[in-house]
């Protein structure tokens, strides 16, 4: 009898949890000081269940995913073409307890079962429309790669003969807006040219939003590919000046853009924001120990944490067998973390799991190129003016460092035409700040310094 009844409770609970994972699910992921909502919407399907992902801080809606399993009480939701992976316990019917992973990283994330809420308060420098100008959704191809990238060319009528530039994200993947945050830049500063006479393109990071391909397993060198693809797309386009198309690079862009322009002669200048000097490896330390201070890591913490990255970094830049790569890192970690107790991991992690989780992380295709990459290796070899602005405040990219070293590239190179500024009060979004530190970027209203833009169009204009 007790055999029995415990098959009945079985055979009841199973729909039961099944009914309940039904609907929309919303949790909150925390990196580096930066809250971002995420809301899964998982239905029933006649093979299982199906499920979209939301992402209403970077304006990302019904994202496709995978596949999604539910068994007895443990949820997995997959997407491999963004290297995200999301594990879950149904603990209560409207409470989720589980870990979310993308690229190699891990992060606890609990999510509660309840309508999303509604985004952030729009930004008051997000223009609406009706614009005054002429806007067309484009599509163009990297051929060598065989992706499709979905855009946005502003004009500013819809017919003459207008300098265009080409808008290149920063790190992760983004869309036509580089949105996040409520905060989407690449809208202000693109009505802002575009009003004044400069036409735009931006587009849909590869894999994201309407553009295809996998983001997941691209480098910074496979961007470019994207990126010199718009320019091709430009120069098919009679509306466009040919003498005058621009690349315009926010972090990780501002590394992508001297690539192209430095094997393209069809770029007519470049404007670096918050871009690379430094090389891969050093940047990255700077930028933890700028973040960590500001986060309140202790001073010891931050110096052993350096000790371990510095060997991780010298280990990937010489290393030219994978599998010894992983070896060799695994052993450092676990020497850096023996004395760190478990419950200092991200919550029900062990550290065999977090270790292979920071391996994967720092031997992705991404993690390795950057690290290994040399900004100043492409910037000797752009020909076309350069303008280079940086935020004071800026903890990701290092302002003086990074800066400098774009004006020892530039020089090497025999290229005169090089414009530098620094700007106090503003991070790295170049938004007026208190202290630079990422935690700030949502709370802040300004978008995008209207200050950097007039800079920006007035020096384009003046190449002319």
């Amino acid at each position: 009898m007790k055999n029995l009844f415990s098959l009945i409770f079985i055979t009841l609970l199973i729909p039961s949890f099944a009914q309940e994972i039904i609907g929309s699910w919303q949790g909150d992921l925390k990196v580096q000081g930066i809250e971002l909502r995420l809301v899964f919407n998982i239905k029933k399907s006649a093979d299982g269940y199906q499920s979209t992902m939301d992402s209403p801080d970077q304006g990302a809606k019904d994202l496709p995913v995978s596949s999604t399993a539910f068994e007895g009480d443990k949820l997995t939701i997959s997407m491999p073409n963004m290297g995200i992976e999301y594990k879950a316990t149904l603990v209560k019917s409207t409470e989720l307890e589980g870990t979310f992973k993308q690229g190699g990283q891990s992060f606890p994330m609990n999510m509660s079962k309840k309508e999303a809420e509604e985004a952030i308060i729009k930004k008051s420098q997000e223009p609406v429309p009706p614009f005054t100008y002429y806007s067309e959704k484009v599509t163009f191809t990297n051929t060598i790669d065989n992706v499709t990238l979905s855009g946005t060319l502003t004009l500013p009528k819809k017919k003459g003969n207008f300098p265009v530039v080409v808008l290149i994200s920063g790190s992760g993947p983004q869309n036509r807006d580089s949105e996040l945050l409520g905060h989407k830049p690449f809208l202000v500063i693109s009505d802002y040219l575009t009003k004044n006479g400069i036409g735009v393109l931006r587009f849909d990071d590869r894999g994201t939003a309407k553009s295809t391909g996998d983001f997941s397993s691209a480098t910074s060198f496979d961007f470019s590919k994207d990126v010199e693809a718009a320019v091709n797309y430009l120069l098919t386009r009679k509306e466009v000046n040919k003498e005058q198309i621009g690349l315009i690079g926010h972090s990780e862009g501002g590394l992508i853009a001297p690539m192209v322009a430095a094997r393209n002669k069809s770029i007519s200048y470049l404007v670096l924001l918050a871009a690379p000097g430094q090389n891969g490896g050093e940047l990255l330390l700077t930028q933890q120990e700028l973040i960590g201070k500001a986060s309140g890591i202790s001073d010891e913490e931050l110096v052993k944490s350096k000790a371990i990255n510095q060997k991780i970094f010298e280990l990937i830049k010489q290393a030219s067998d994978h599998e010894k790569l992983k070896s060799y890192i695994q052993l450092i970690l676990e020497e850096g973390l023996k004395n760190t107790a478990e419950s200092e991991l991200p919550k029900g992690m062990k550290k065999s799991e977090y270790i292979s989780l920071q391996i994967a992380q720092l031997t992705s295709p991404w993690t390795i190129f950057f690290i290994k990459s040399n900004p100043s290796e492409n910037l000797a070899k752009v020909t076309c003016p350069v303008l280079a602005l940086n935020g004071e405040k800026d903890l990701q990219v290092a302002p003086t460092e990074n800066i400098e070293d774009i004006q020892k590239a530039i020089k090497a190179g025999s290229n005169s035409e090089l414009t530098t500024k620094i700007y106090p009060d503003l991070n790295h979004l170049f938004q007026h700040a208190t202290t630079g530190s990422p935690s700030e970027y949502a709370a802040i209203e300004e978008t995008f310094s209207e200050e950097v833009m007039k800079d920006v169009l007035e020096w384009i204009k003046e190449l002319k």
